[in-house]
C-alpha cells in the first residue's frame, strides 16, 4: 500500500519512481522510471538505466500507477471562487453583473482566501499550473500570489492594465505602464509565480495601452492576456464603436503577437483564424464556459490544423482536469464532429496533449513544465490505474479523457514537492481554510451589488415545475 511518507525522501536524496505507465509527449511508456531532485526531473530513462545511475538508492515500484504531467489550466479566475454557483443558469457576460461587483469588494485577505480555495480545488483536480487572468480586487494581487505559493501551485498571474477609466491623461497611462514593468521585474525569478500582463477585454483599454502592454509582455518573454471574441454582444459593441471585431482590433493596434494568450476566441471568422496562424498568438479553449454561458464553441480542431498554440481552460467553472478534457472532446464532437461524421474528434491524445505539454506552451511555460523530461520542473501526478473504471484497459490515452476522474489522483507534485496526498494538502490545513472561506464568502457576497437574472434552483422549480399529478 503506497503511503505519502514513501514519496518524501530524506533531505538531499533523490526520489526514484518506477510507475507501471509513464506519459510522454509521444504516448505511453512502460518500463521507464524517473529521478526527482532539486525540484526537477533529474533523469527520465528506462528502469535499468536509472538503477545503474543511482546504485543503492531505493526505487519506489508502482506497477498500478500512471505517472503523468500535471495538467495546465490556461485560463481561470482565482478570485471568483466565492461565487461559482452564482453564475449557474445566467446569460452571457456575467462579468458585468456578478464578477465585477463581487471581486470589487474583496480586500487582500478575502482575495487570498478565494485564490487559495481555487488553488486547492485545482490541485485536487489534477492541475499543477493555472493561468490567472487577473483580479479586479484593488488590494488583492499580493494575496493571490501568496495563496499560490502557500498552496504550492504554479501560477501565471495576470496584472490587469485597463485604462478605459483613466482620467489623468498621460500621467495616468504612464503610471499603469510603470506598475506593469515593476510587476514583471518583481516576479522575474519567482519559482512558482510567473508574471503576466492583462487587459480584461480590448474595449477596456485604449489603443495605445493595448499596444504598449502587449509589447512589454513580449519584450519580457511573458504572456499578454485578454478575453476576445467570446460573446456576440462584445463583438457587436466593437464593430459599432471601431468597425473592427475585437481580435481584428488587437491586430490593428499591434497587440496581436506571439506573447498573446487569448481567452475563449469562440467567434472567429476565417480571416481571424489566419491572423492567429500568422502572428503566433495562443488561445485558451474553454469548453465548459461555452456550455454554461457561451454563444459558441471554439473549433479547436481548426486551431490544431493551423498549428495555432492552444491549451484547455476552465474559466473558473470547475477545477477538474479530467472532466475538462472530457468536455473538450465532447464539445468538439457535438458542434463539429457530428455534422461531418468525425467520430474521433481529436482521438483522445489531442486533449491529453493540449491539457499538458501543448497547454504549457500556450501558457508560455513550455520550457518550464508540461512534460516528463529531464531538466524540467517536476510537476506531475500519480494516478491510480487499479480501479474498475479502467479495467480492462485497452487504450489508456482515450480512457484518461473519457473514463478517468480526479478521485484516482493519489499524489500531486509541483516543483518536485508533494503538495497533495489523496486530495488533501500535506503541509497545511485545507479544512481550516474551508471554514474561514465559508464565513468570509457569506459576508462579501452579501455586500456585493450582484445582480442575478436566473433564480436559484429551488425557486426555479417552484416557478416552473408542473403541479403534482399533472
Amino acid at each position: 500500500m503506497l503511503t505519502s511518507e514513501q514519496l518524501r525522501p530524506a533531505p538531499g536524496a533523490p526520489l526514484l519512481i518506477a510507475p507501471g505507465r509513464l506519459l510522454r509527449p509521444d504516448g505511453m511508456r512502460e518500463g521507464w522510471a524517473v529521478a526527482v531532485q532539486g525540484g526537477h526531473f533529474a533523469q527520465v530513462a528506462p528502469v535499468d538505466e536509472l538503477r545503474a545511475a543511482h546504485p543503492g538508492a531505493p526505487l519506489l515500484d508502482l506497477p498500478q500507477h500512471l505517472l503523468m504531467p500535471g495538467l495546465v489550466d490556461t485560463h481561470t479566475h482565482l478570485t471568483q471562487s466565492f461565487g461559482k454557483a452564482l453564475a449557474f443558469g445566467e446569460p452571457s457576460e456575467i462579468f458585468r453583473r456578478i464578477w465585477v461587483p463581487m471581486e470589487g469588494v474583496l480586500d487582500e485577505r478575502a482575495a487570498y482566501l478565494s485564490a487559495k480555495l481555487a488553488a486547492l480545488e485545482s490541485l485536487r483536480g489534477g492541475f499543477t499550473t493555472v493561468v490567472d487572468a487577473g483580479t479586479r480586487s484593488e488590494e488583492g494581487l499580493s494575496g493571490v500570489a501568496q495563496a499560490a505559493r502557500e498552496a504550492g501551485i504554479r501560477c501565471v498571474l495576470g496584472l490587469i492594465c485597463n485604462d478605459a477609466g483613466n482620467t489623468e491623461g498621460e500621467a495616468g497611462a504612464r503610471r499603469i505602464l510603470e506598475r506593469a514593468a515593476a510587476f514583471l521585474r518583481d516576479f522575474e525569478h519567482d519559482p512558482l509565480v510567473h508574471p503576466s500582463l492583462a487587459i480584461s477585454i480590448p474595449e477596456a483599454a485604449s489603443d495605445r495601452m493595448l499596444h504598449d502592454v502587449a509589447a512589454l509582455a513580449q519584450e519580457a518573454g511573458r504572456r499578454f492576456q485578454t478575453h476576445v471574441n467570446e460573446h456576440l454582444a462584445a463583438v457587436e459593441r466593437s464593430l459599432v464603436a471601431r468597425g473592427l471585431r475585437p481580435l481584428e482590433l488587437l491586430h490593428a493596434v499591434g497587440a496581436l503577437n506571439d506573447s498573446a494568450l487569448l481567452a475563449h476566441a469562440t467567434l472567429l471568422t476565417h480571416r481571424e483564424l489566419g491572423l492567429l496562424r500568422d502572428t503566433g498568438a495562443a488561445v485558451a479553449y474553454n469548453p465548459v464556459a461555452s456550455s454554461w454561458k457561451g454563444n459558441a464553441v471554439l473549433d479547436a480542431g481548426m486551431l490544431q490544423l493551423l498549428n495555432v498554440p492552444f491549451g484547455l481552460g476552465t474559466d473558473g467553472t470547475r477545477a477538474d482536469a479530467f472532466r475538462l478534457m472530457d468536455a473538450a472532446e465532447t464539445a468538439q464532437r457535438l458542434t463539429h464532429g457530428l455534422a461531418n461524421g468525425d467520430s474521433s474528434s481529436g482521438a483522445g491524445w489531442t486533449w491529453l496533449d493540449h491539457g499538458t505539454h501543448r497547454g504549457a506552451e500556450a501558457a508560455g511555460l513550455g520550457r518550464v513544465t508540461g512534460r516528463i523530461e529531464a531538466g524540467l520542473a517536476a510537476d506531475f501526478l500519480l494516478v491510480d490505474l487499479d480501479v474498475p473504471e479502467l479495467l480492462p484497459s485497452w487504450d489508456l490515452g482515450w480512457e484518461l479523457v473519457r473514463l478517468a476522474n480526479r478521485d484516482q489522483v493519489d499524489a500531486v507534485f509541483v516543483n518536485g514537492a508533494l503538495r497533495l496526498w489523496q486530495g488533501w494538502p500535506v503541509d497545511w490545513d485545507g479544512r481550516a481554510l474551508m471554514r474561514e472561506v465559508a464565513e468570509v464568502a457569506r459576508r462579501d457576497v452579501a455586500r456585493a451589488p450582484i445582480q442575478r437574472v436566473h433564480p436559484v434552483s429551488d425557486a426555479h422549480r417552484a416557478r416552473h415545475a408542473p403541479a403534482p399529478g399533472r
